[in-house]
């Protein structure tokens, strides 16, 4: 018997990790850790301060609360979230969840049963898949094109009677990507006339390099028929472990969701979900902060990359926390990847935990995650990856 949990690949990251037994890394070479998108560090000193106090003060912060999340930080994203799309979102159209990856799978069991289909844009965030892989749900791949870019076209082609849905991660992981806003209303447009659902995951919108609104779907009036949209705290205020994320949706998609959410975790994080609020009622010019040095990193690599061009590596797409790019090597990515762990003191992860087996290009590609080291971390990692001989 195949069980649910066995339909899928174990966790990437996980196994990723494991390649660091037994490796010891001198100090004049440590490890460059760009694996993980997830910062490292703890939020910033004044949201510890208010968390702190809501510990102490705030009785609520230590109880069950809302299946759908803090009336208030429902309230925060509807208001916030009108104002910069230019649409018109309600509270009741907000749920919070435990981290993004929630929202995902929430929605996904809102949307689909057995045997159904969504379309995946390759390379794929790979815990998409591993749910839908659990779930019963056919991932079906949506190749991309010139720049990691999936298009509308291409995805009409693979529509069945069983697709519920189009996902698509913009700026996106693993690529960096940022698509369009006139390629995200395509599939938008396409989605309506299919009956589908357009999922856009947006856990790294605040590091989107453009300013304004990243897309104009929410000024629709009737958007809520086809756009879910999700949402991340956990990189926006760095609050990973306390799990917060968003769903944003019709309020007959949430009462779906809200069954989902009261028997996998009853509630979202309640410490979490107020400091969320306080960050979003507090820390704008922090986070306008944090998206400028993560510009910065994105142009460092921009810059740096043609030392390793030179060598026959290419920069597919970079953006938000990430970097893919493919490599010149006569060895497929996921013999490369441990392997530069102990010749480079390098820990990043393949291309091929971001493809299905039977694409090749998976075996070319690489991922790189910048969110933990800085320019001169990025100079360093470039010095490494310029001087392999393999």
């Amino acid at each position: 018997m195949t069980t649910r949990t066995a339909a899928t690949f174990p966790p990437p990251v996980p196994e990723a990790y494991r390649w660091l037994d037994g490796v010891e890394f001198p100090a004049e070479r440590p490890l460059i850790n760009v694996s993980q998108a997830a910062p490292v560090a703890p939020p910033p000193p004044p949201m510890l301060d208010a968390m702190a106090e809501i510990v102490r003060g705030d009785p609520g912060a230590h109880l069950y609360g809302p299946v759908l999340g803090l009336p208030a930080l429902r309230a925060e994203v509807a208001s916030q979230w009108s104002a910069n799309y230019g649409g018109s979102i309600r509270n009741t159209q907000v749920a919070i969840t435990s981290g993004c990856n929630q929202a995902f799978c929430a929605v996904m069991e809102t949307l689909t049963g057995e045997g159904d289909e969504v379309l995946l844009p390759t390379p794929w965030y790979f815990n998409h898949k591993m749910w839908c892989d659990m779930s019963g749900i056919t991932a079906v791949p949506l190749l991309t094109g010139t720049g990691l870019l999936p298009y509308p076209e291409v995805a009409r082609s693979l529509i069945t009677d069983r697709t519920r849905a189009v996902v698509l991660v913009t700026p996106n992981n693993p690529g960096g990507v940022e698509y369009p806003a006139s390629l995200v209303r395509g599939f938008y447009d396409l989605a309506r006339e299919f009956g589908l659902k357009l999922i856009v995951d947006e856990t790294y919108r605040d590091f989107h390099s453009q300013s304004g609104a990243p897309h104009d779907l929410f000024t629709d009036p009737d958007w809520h028929d086809t756009l879910i949209q999700l949402y991340s705290y956990s990189k926006s205020y760095r609050l990973t472990g306390h799990r917060v994320g968003a769903v944003v949706a019709s309020q007959s998609t949430l009462a779906e969701v809200e069954k989902f959410l009261d028997t996998v975790a009853i509630c979202p994080n309640q410490l979490g979900q107020r400091a969320a609020l306080w960050g979003m009622q507090n820390l704008g010019q922090w986070l306008a902060g944090e998206r400028a040095e993560i510009l910065d990193r994105r142009a460092a690599i921009e810059e740096s990359f043609p030392r390793l061009a030179a060598k026959g590596w290419e920069l597919l797409g970079v953006g938000a926390y990430f970097a893919c790019v493919t490599h010149p090597f006569d060895i497929p990515s996921n013999e490369l990847a441990p392997l530069l762990v102990k010749e480079a003191g390098i820990l990043l992860l393949p291309g091929t935990m971001f493809q299905p087996d039977s694409h090749p290009e998976g075996k070319k590609q690489l991922r790189i995650a910048f969110a933990n080291i800085d320019r001169a971390g990025i100079t360093e990692l470039f010095d490494r990856l310029e001087r392999l001989a393999l």
